[in-house]
């Protein structure tokens, strides 16, 4: 069953994969914010996977996040998601990101809870 107050943390290394640089959303190697925001919905899409229907899943469709700070290489980023608001099938997360010097980003997020072969019907 979902419910408010349900909660994950993601977890990665900033190395070359995940660089602004590697990315393309900047020209040097600290950790994207592309990156950031992929293990947010990351966490937001694992704190409520288990509690989903079989055949559902979820998708994300707004972000709304800062970046406040630079992580350097070899840094461990930790994401924490936690759903604050449940509307029918619409979800909303309060999202937060940090490394080992504080918080570099927080928001919200949003996703939708969605049947994954219907979903995928629509695409093809």
């Amino acid at each position: 069953m979902i419910e408010i107050g349900l909660k994950y943390e993601s977890q990665t290394v900033v190395g070359p994969n995940n660089t602004a640089q590697t990315l393309g959303s900047g020209d040097m190697e600290v950790f994207a914010t592309p990156a950031m925001v992929a293990l947010m919905e990351n966490a937001a899409m694992l704190a409520v996977a288990p509690h989903l229907d079989e055949g559902a899943s979820t998708v994300g469709v707004e972000m709304n996040t800062s970046h406040i700070k630079a992580s350097p290489m070899g840094a461990t980023i930790t994401a924490s998601a936690e759903l604050t608001t449940i509307e029918g099938r619409k979800l909303t997360f309060k999202v937060k990101a940090w490394d080992e010097q504080g918080v570099i980003g927080e928001g919200y997020h949003t996703r939708f809870i969605v049947d994954r072969e219907r979903f995928l019907s629509k695409i093809k």
